[in-house]
């Protein structure tokens, strides 16, 4: 199977996929890679730009769609006893350039014990927990945010 567009997460039916790919965080940055489905096909992944990947995506191949699933891995979750605390946390992880996955009363990271004891003592409590990682796009991000393009090539993020 050959997917040369995907449709963004919230755009398609999740019910109308033929198949799916579970992939981390690190591999979801892509132009051109194959992956093996959860039924054991492969999916060639092959776009005129790269891409992040977000769980819930769709990946359009001759035969319907390919759902992209984020893959459960090591995180941090990082919660505060309020607003204010969390929101300087926050600043301190994005100071730091970290990935971050936003969640409303509590942030995600990688796992990272130099980070989880800084986030300790700024008041912050942290939680080791498994979970899919799908952090912001980040500020530069096109498309609003949703989807991560740019010019890197492939082997970028491994």
């Amino acid at each position: 199977m050959r997917a040369d567009r995907v449709l963004p997460a919230g755009t398609w039916d999740l019910t109308q996929a033929i198949d799916h790919v579970l992939i981390d965080f690190d591999r979801r940055h892509r132009r051109r890679i194959v992956l093996p489905t959860e039924a054991g096909q492969e999916v060639l992944i092959d776009l005129p730009q790269a891409v992040r990947l977000r769980d819930g995506d769709g990946l359009v191949v001759e035969t319907g769609i390919v759902r992209v699933q984020a893959r459960p891995e090591p995180l941090l979750e990082i919660h505060a006893h309020d607003d204010t605390e969390l929101v300087r946390i926050a600043w301190h992880l994005g100071n730091r350039h970290l990935p971050v996955q936003l969640l409303g009363d509590r942030i995600r990271i990688r796992t990272d014990h130099v980070i989880q004891e800084m986030v300790e003592g700024l008041g912050g409590h942290v939680d080791a927990i498994e979970a899919p990682f799908d952090p912001e796009a980040g500020a530069y991000a096109a498309g609003g945010g949703h989807h991560h393009h740019d010019h890197d090539d492939d082997d970028h993020h491994h």
